[in-house]
């Protein structure tokens, strides 16, 4: 057999490979499987990263730029899985005038790292599992954050709500928003541990 008969038979299989992927995934996307949704004005693919959805959000630039100033994108590039509480550039605006400014500075990455590590939990926990132990929990469910804290989490009629170690409370404005390694919500307010 010729070289340039191999070479197309193995082109022909290559394609049907990535076809028949390609086609599978939207498949399961018209079930429900996966939902690709818009945040920030972008689609978040649920074959693609935390961080690479993240980056395109309009709505989430402040949060990318807390992560990289972090040196947390490789982990959440990473296998995960991960549940993300992802506040809104209007979320960080609600903090006190200077804090954001204060914790992107150098000296201030463990601070940084630790409300960012906050907003984290290990696994994937979409709402229905959230709302599961809130049930369970008889009104509230309490998770530890991969910074070692507690989060708890509650309903407000149909709002499911997060309250943070010092009493502050954020709602969950975009739940269930699947990525290749994990879960984002979006939430309308900073989470933060005790410091």
């Amino acid at each position: 057999m010729k070289s340039s008969t191999i070479l197309k038979s193995i082109s022909l299989v290559m394609l049907f490979i990535a076809t028949s992927t390609f086609a599978q995934e939207k498949a399961m996307i018209k079930k429900g499987k996966m939902e690709t949704k818009t945040v920030g004005g972008a689609e978040m693919y649920p074959n693609k990263d935390i961080i690479s959805n993240a980056v395109n959000s309009k709505d989430h630039t402040t949060l990318v730029a807390a992560v990289k100033a972090a040196d947390l994108v490789k982990t959440l590039q990473g296998e995960g899985p991960f549940t993300v509480f992802a506040p809104t550039n209007d979320a960080f605006s609600k903090l006190p005038k200077g804090t954001v400014e204060t914790l992107l500075k150098p000296e201030n990455k463990k601070k940084l790292q630790a409300v960012l590590t906050y907003h984290v939990l290990a696994g994937n926990h979409d709402a229905k599992s959230i709302i599961k132990a809130i049930k369970k929990g008889k009104g509230v469910a309490i998770f530890k954050t991969v910074n070692g804290d507690m989060l708890t989490a509650m309903m407000n009629g149909k709002s499911l709500k997060l309250k943070d170690a010092n009493e502050n409370v954020s709602t969950v404005i975009i739940a269930d928003v699947h990525q290749s390694n994990g879960i984002i919500h979006v939430v309308d307010t900073v989470v933060l541990p005790r410091m």
